[in-house]
């Protein structure tokens, strides 16, 4: 059989696509179970309630990130693991504090490396002017990155008082 050269080069393009469609396709997506993210994220608020109850500050900046970053308000962004155990170290030495807070919701990235929690707080201090123990009430929205270990820390943490006592 022969061809014209008006038949070749329509020949040769229809092999060149027919070739270009025999690449392998990419890996699959691994499969994130957000489900178990969202357990092991729920275990370490868990964790880290117990850290605040045994006023362990050295447990409970291990929670955060190297680069983190913490807002409570009326006071500066606490930067870093050394600036949030600078920051919270006031908290520590009142004989009243005691936080506890629980995530009411937990989201999990489709990519599965990142999270947020956002809930409740109850936070015990001594009142500045009383000197007796108040509760302040509020919410919190943490943000969780997977670090190169496979753990989970907070990356960024922000809570807002909600009024009441």
């Amino acid at each position: 059989m022969t061809f014209n050269t008006n038949t070749k080069w329509p020949l040769a393009g229809i092999a060149l696509l027919v070739l270009g469609g025999c690449t392998p396709a990419p890996p699959p997506t691994p499969v994130v179970d957000t489900a178990a993210i969202e357990t092991g994220i729920r275990a370490d608020e868990t964790a880290w309630n117990k850290d605040w109850s045994d006023k362990d500050l050295a447990k409970i900046t291990s929670h955060y990130a190297d680069d983190a970053v913490v807002m409570v308000p009326g006071g500066p962004a606490m930067k870093g693991k050394t600036g949030i155990q600078d920051g919270l170290k006031p908290f520590m030495a009142d004989p009243n504090i005691k936080l506890e807070f629980a995530a009411q919701r937990v989201e999990v990235s489709k990519s599965g490396d990142l999270a947020t929690t956002q809930g409740a707080y109850s936070m015990t201090m001594t009142d500045a002017k009383t000197k007796k123990p108040t509760i302040e009430k509020g919410t919190y929205v943490t943000v969780y990155k997977k670090q190169a270990d496979g753990t989970w820390k907070a990356i960024e943490d922000i809570n807002t008082p909600d009024g009441t006592h």
